[in-house]
């Protein structure tokens, strides 16, 4: 497309979100007084949306629901053209102009083996997860050596079942393995750097702020010491 073609492809897409966030409100269900239309990233969805619907549920009953699990990318651009209300998505790159982006869970992704002395293990036993853009820049820096891995799983549940099965070394979300740490499974590598990954909320502030704030406070309860991600 043309450059005029792509900006009208993109207002095209916001009349169309705009015209359904419409027909939505037309055709509330009997008894409830607005729509959250919510969204998470794959990861996210155990435990996060999950409680968070059943929270809702019994929080906000007058609430219609309607949820979205889907890639960072689209979460965010639903979200800036209003078609979400609130996203919740990992390490969000850097947001301007109305959305807001604030910090829901404190994360880090730490260096785990299941070498018995706890080592690093061989560089062709090593898993890459790739947990972003962010983790990817800041892992080359660190492991430079490591550029070019034997495995390299960009979903971190499906790497962490990998790792117990086979064995090796890899980076993993600190809540999601704290189980395996604790039963002598996993051992931590020492002096292996950490890095934040955390949970955020993203959200316009030009949206209904009643509405926001109810979501926000579900969120935040279902962010509670309870709360484990999976992998």
């Amino acid at each position: 497309l043309t450059p005029a073609g792509e900006r009208f492809v993109r207002h095209a897409r916001t009349l169309v979100q705009v015209w359904d966030s419409a027909r939505q409100q037309v055709g509330l269900p009997q008894g409830r007084v607005d729509i959250a239309n919510v969204g998470a990233e794959i990861s996210l969805w155990n435990p996060f949306l999950v409680d968070w619907l059943v929270w809702m549920k019994h929080e906000a009953p007058d609430i219609a629901l309607r949820a979205e699990v889907d890639v960072p990318s689209r979460l965010l651009e639903a979200v800036h053209n209003g078609s979400l209300d609130l996203a919740v998505l990992y390490d969000p790159p850097p947001q301007g102009g109305s959305t807001v982006v604030e910090l829901l869970v404190e994360e880090k992704l730490v260096m785990v083996t299941t070498s018995p002395d706890g080592s690093r293990s061989a560089p062709e036993d090593y898993i890459l997860v790739d947990w972003g853009a962010s983790f990817r820049a800041s892992h080359q820096a660190a492991f430079p050596e490591i550029s070019s891995p034997g495995v390299l799983i960009s979903h971190g549940p499906l790497a962490l079942l990998y790792l117990i099965r086979v064995g090796g070394a890899g980076y993993f979300r600190l809540s999601a393995i704290r189980p395996h740490l604790d039963s002598g499974r996993l051992r931590l590598v020492a002096d292996a750097p950490e890095f934040s990954y955390s949970v955020h909320m993203i959200y316009s502030s030009g949206a209904e702020s009643a509405l926001i704030d109810r979501m926000r406070r579900g969120f935040r309860s279902s962010a509670g010491p309870g709360a484990a991600i999976q992998g």
